[in-house]
């Protein structure tokens, strides 16, 4: 082992979009910082951020119907939709200042306009979208949606959906032509690339084995090369970790109080895939459904135009799956290691209040590829499973934790930032919404681990994020004016996409 220890103002611990939204934003804020970045794999993006790992929709609750809930009065909660969505048009905005400020390539490779749609069948189910529909409509965040239960006007929309179908109960879609496609891999990989040409370190097939406290308050990493095995030491006054499943381990190393009684509950994912030019071309949209009784959230069934290298396929699934790995290369022994005297009894309670779920993601991981094309039917009636492969997306780590709410071993759904009481080093746990609201995430580390400096950093902060500080549901002229220059810088309107095509990085 060295005994020589490199010193970094920041830490980032994995080369995902948590790191690199961090990195971008914190080489604005403060440019003479020096910043190193270490990542076990051979690039950047190559865990949950790559593109084939996820269904890059670009969460904004056009689509999702998870994100709005019926209460017992039979109104619909859009509590959680209206802030998924303020938080995706902060990404929006920080991603049109780094394309105006050259600092990132071309918008059309990451992001492409792509409608959202929900769509559901039975009285129940269109019933409730036709309720989210009247709760959303005339919220300025969600203006342009439409509804319809017309089988005609849904087979203007998704023909591939309607072809061959048997309607035979109520059928409904909502529609919005303001969602996204987003490439989230390349997305990543464009941040560092920039990040590397403003000299910040990235340390590639570097595992992070060790943290700890030093005495001058500090963080000592112990970092060993994959390749050759030697081990060496860096020191940080500040300490992001951002790797994705493996986050909870690190986080648990450090030995910080607020890491304490956490757990991890991984679930995997699977999708299938069409390449075929002549089906890819008959469907143009991000539909979700809603999720079978006892899935969890990121199950929820959706088909979804995905646009990789310029070059369109669909993607339908997730289908959930259960393995003791916490990252998709991770190690079979990570939920079993992840378990301490500290979260033992939150785990222990967790687990015998999930076992449903477990038993449904066993059963999920045991389907055969027809039972997989069974489900993708309801979406695609003459769906042919020679068009459709299977593919291994990422791994997800849900956090377990204790909570007012739902008592002992609840379950979470969502991400959440967890910082030392003094800033020094914060861990982001937690899956979807995940990337798409990164730079909402950010701000958060920001806000909570530099809060001496942000007075004099607030200024370059509203540069980046216009609508700082501010609601916009509760400014809807600010939120029109601001999603008009982001459309407009993003390439995301009708007109646009010649005018992106020609940005060219300086």
């Amino acid at each position: 082992m060295s005994n020589n220890q490199t010193k970094s103002d920041v830490i980032l611990i994995g080369a995902g979009i948590m790191s690199a939204t961090l990195g971008s934003m914190l080489k604005e804020l403060a440019p003479d910082w020096k910043i190193t970045v270490f990542e076990r794999r051979t690039t950047a993006g190559e865990e949950s951020s790559n593109e084939w790992n996820n269904a890059g929709t670009g969460h904004s609750s056009l689509c999702e119907l998870n994100y709005t809930t019926e209460k017992s009065d039979g109104s619909i909660d859009i509590s959680k939709a209206v802030k998924v969505n303020e938080e995706f048009q902060v990404s929006k905005q920080f991603w049109s200042y780094l394309v105006d400020s050259n600092l990132i390539r071309n918008p059309r490779d990451f992001i492409v306009p792509v409608p959202h749609m929900s769509f559901v069948q039975g009285d129940k189910d269109v019933a409730f979208l036709k309720k989210r529909h009247e709760a959303l409509a005339n919220n300025p965040l969600f203006q342009g949606m439409e509804y319809s239960d017309d089988p005609a006007k849904l087979a203007e929309w998704i023909p591939l959906m309607m072809k061959d179908r048997t309607v035979n109960q109520p059928i409904a879609a909502t529609r919005i032509e303001s969602g996204t496609d987003v490439n989230f891999g390349a997305l990543t990989r464009g941040l560092f690339a920039n990040l590397k040409r403003q000299n910040v370190d990235i340390k590639y097939n570097q595992q992070v084995n060790d943290i700890k406290r030093t005495g001058d308050g500090s963080w000592q990493l112990k970092v060993k090369d994959v390749d050759s095995g030697a081990v060496e030491r860096h020191t940080a006054k500040f300490v992001f970790i951002g790797g994705g499943g493996g986050s909870l381990h690190l986080l648990q190393k450090s030995g910080i109080p607020e890491g304490k009684g956490i757990g991890g509950f991984p679930v995997s994912g699977l999708f299938m895939v069409c390449k075929n030019p002549e089906i890819v071309a008959q469907h143009r949209a991000k539909v979700y459904g809603k999720a079978a009784v006892g899935a969890p959230p990121m199950s929820v069934p959706h088909l979804d135009t995905r646009v990789i290298d310029k070059q369109e396929s669909l993607l339908f699934g997730p289908f959930a799956g259960f393995t003791p790995k916490f990252l998709k290369f991770g190690s079979m022994f990570d939920l079993i290691t992840s378990i301490k005297p500290h979260n033992l009894l939150t785990m222990l309670a967790s687990g015998a209040k999930n076992i449903p779920l477990t038993t449904y993601l066993i059963k999920e991981v045991m389907q055969s590829k027809e039972k997989r094309m069974d489900a993708l039917r309801e979406f695609i009636p003459n769906a042919k499973s020679e068009d459709w492969d299977l593919l291994v997306a990422g791994q997800r780590v849900q956090i377990i934790k204790d909570t007012a709410a739902g008592g002992k071993g609840t379950l979470q759904f969502g991400t959440e930032v967890i910082s030392a009481a003094d800033g020094s080093i914060a861990a982001l746990l937690g899956a979807s919404p995940g990337a798409s609201t990164a730079v909402s995430v950010m701000v958060e580390v920001i806000q909570k681990c530099f809060p001496q400096h942000m007075k004099a950093w607030e200024p370059k902060i509203k540069e980046m994020i216009p609508s700082y500080g501010v609601s916009l549901l509760k400014n809807p002229e600010l939120f029109q004016e601001i999603n008009a220059s982001t459309t407009q810088t993003l390439g995301l309107g009708e007109q646009s996409p010649q005018k992106a095509a020609r940005r060219t990085v300086s």
